[in-house]
């Protein structure tokens, strides 16, 4: 017998459109018209024989009938997407470690020593993804993470990885090399803004005690990667973790005009919920990261 399913393509409209509370915004997920969204939505509801949106004013709500639907729709789209990827990749998603890290810490500090764990445990299938600073492992399907605080966090073991130090950098189109201003003059030297941890700079100058005039101004960018960019390029100060920096320090692309890193306060975690301690990939990874996190410190306790 046939099966009793409506198409896909509708289902997808449905799933956007509930979660944007918008034809427009769905449309534009999509790659299609707001009237396509509309038309997906009325051919689902003839299938169905029931409303599942309505209008409240100028708001787009959903039915109970709706919303119930939707809440199912999501699980199974979820459940399709996971398969599907699980053919392409050729194994089952949770048959890898899921490695959470902050998108610049991944990029600048973990991806540049992942070969030494490929070289030892190769088979071991890995998974890097971005998390942000709110993770919550009973939310999300990660099993280890590099987290930034004070080594506690709910219903989860923690491992110290290494201090985090801050450094301001700049390039010498800037600030020449070897040339160390007295005093940092905010009106001379833009400074770069971090929009991620909009503190650094009130960190920096509290810990350095170093003198300053002037009003901390310049271009504010969403991230870590994009602040280095920016300070390569010449166009302010920036003040970042110093292990986000290595490559740019050695290669002289930047250097440090205002002295050597100093510590934060704060300190990178191996962080793994307590549910998840006896995984044995779990453990293979956290002690492998421990051990690179050892040879980070006895490299900066050298410098």
């Amino acid at each position: 017998m046939r099966r009793f399913l409506p198409s896909l393509s509708a289902l997808q409209a449905f799933d956007a459109a509930a979660r944007h509370m918008s034809f427009t915004k769905a449309g534009e997920e999509l790659a299609i018209t707001q009237s396509g969204v509309s038309r997906h939505i009325v051919g689902l509801e003839r299938f169905l024989g029931v409303r599942l949106f309505e209008r409240s004013g100028s708001r787009l709500v959903l039915t109970d009938a709706g919303d119930k639907y939707f809440q199912e729709v999501v699980k199974l789209l979820n459940k399709l997407e996971e398969v599907s990827i699980d053919v392409v990749r050729g194994r089952k998603m949770d048959a890898s470690l899921m490695v959470g890290a902050y998108p610049a810490l991944a990029s600048r500090w973990l991806a540049p020593r992942m070969h030494r764990f490929v070289e030892t445990h190769g088979t071991t299938p890995i998974e890097v993804v971005a998390i942000g600073p709110d993770l919550d492992f009973s939310g999300d399907r990660i099993d280890i993470a590099i987290l930034r605080g004070s080594g506690s966090w709910a219903n989860a073991r923690s491992t110290l990885l290494f201090p985090e130090e801050l450094v301001v950098v700049a390039s010498p189109k800037m600030i020449p090399v070897g040339v160390k201003p007295d005093i940092l003059d905010f009106q001379r030297y833009p400074t770069l803004q971090n929009a991620s941890r909009p503190s650094l700079w009130l960190t920096w100058l509290r810990v350095s005690g170093q003198p300053y005039s002037g009003a901390i101004q310049g271009i504010r960018f969403a991230n870590s990667d994009m602040l280095v960019a920016g300070a390569c390029n010449g166009l302010g100060l920036a003040v970042v973790p110093a292990h986000y920096v290595e490559q740019e320090l050695s290669s002289g692309m930047l250097h440090a005009p205002f002295g050597r890193s100093i510590p934060s306060g704060e300190a990178y975690w191996v962080v793994h919920p307590e549910a998840k301690a006896q995984r044995s990939a779990l453990g293979m990874f956290r002690d492998w990261l421990v051990q690179e996190g050892r040879r980070h410190r006895g490299r900066s306790s050298d410098k």
